[in-house]
């Protein structure tokens, strides 16, 4: 009997220890990807295309204290896509993702839509794909009259 509950006291320690460790948090990935809309609809469109190089900035906040608790920066890869480690535990934050530069000067507007996006650690520290972050160009390009009447 002494040694059953040995045993069960054993599984029990080992299960409380794998979840305390489980709990602090190393980080957890965000990803996401940003375009350019040459058709200034705001949304993602055939004439859509995806921005190398741009410039995403990641930024977390404690409302609390009222402080920033992160920020990391980083650059879409060759198909527009960027993946970045957001390091610590920031259960108690409110972060925003946001595309701060265009490698494009032509399509250098901010989106009112997708300039930012806010977002809350998950509670399993998994990778969170983001809606797109994009911008716009300066002006409208020809044959965007189909994506205007799809708006």
């Amino acid at each position: 009997m002494a040694k059953a509950i040995a045993l069960v006291s054993a599984v029990c320690i080992l299960a409380l220890a794998s979840v305390a460790q489980s709990h602090p948090s190393n980080g957890f990935n965000v990803s996401g990807k940003v375009y350019c809309d040459p058709c200034r609809v705001q949304f993602e469109h055939q004439f859509s295309y995806h921005l190398p190089g741009a410039t995403v900035r990641i930024s977390c906040f404690n409302n609390l204290t009222e402080t920033i608790t992160y920020t990391a920066e980083g650059v879409t890869d060759k198909t527009g896509y960027y993946d970045l480690r957001v390091k610590g535990d920031h259960h108690n934050d409110l972060c925003e993702v946001r595309a701060t530069k265009s490698p494009k000067p032509e399509c250098s507007v901010k989106m009112f839509h997708a300039e930012r996006h806010y977002f809350k650690q998950s509670a399993d520290n998994l990778v969170q794909d983001l809606k797109p972050l994009g911008f716009m160009t300066k002006g409208v390009l020809p044959g965007c009259s189909i994506v205007e009447k799809m708006g």
